[in-house]
């Protein structure tokens, strides 16, 4: 079998807006990436509603909002300079290291 590596286009913190879905055109920061399922979690975006029961006294019993994973193909970047959804485009610079750049206005993400 093939040995293919997980690799996500997007990072940890990065802006995001939501391509498709319930959430579409939504944007938020991501929290969590696991390149193995090819999931994310996006703050404030796909969220369910979960039962929790109280464990200790101290604690609350109730309906909670919390975010769910969602497939990183139905996401896309949002650069921070032209704050336009965008590809990423990867260049290496003089000392060979490997830079992600916007595909829309060539800055450097």
């Amino acid at each position: 079998m093939l040995n293919l590596r997980n690799k996500i286009h997007v990072k940890t913190g990065d802006l995001v807006a939501v391509i498709s879905g319930k959430d579409k055109n939504k944007q938020g920061k991501i929290i969590a990436v696991s390149p193995k399922e090819k999931k994310l979690m996006v703050k404030g975006i796909n969220l369910v509603s979960k039962h929790v029961k109280a464990k200790k006294a101290d604690q609350e019993s109730g309906i909670k909002k919390t975010e769910s994973a969602l497939y990183a193909c139905k996401v896309q970047l949002v650069c921070p300079t032209c704050k336009k959804k965008t590809r990423v485009n990867h260049k290496l610079d003089d000392s060979g290291k490997k830079h992600r750049y916007c595909k829309k206005c060539n800055s450097m993400l």
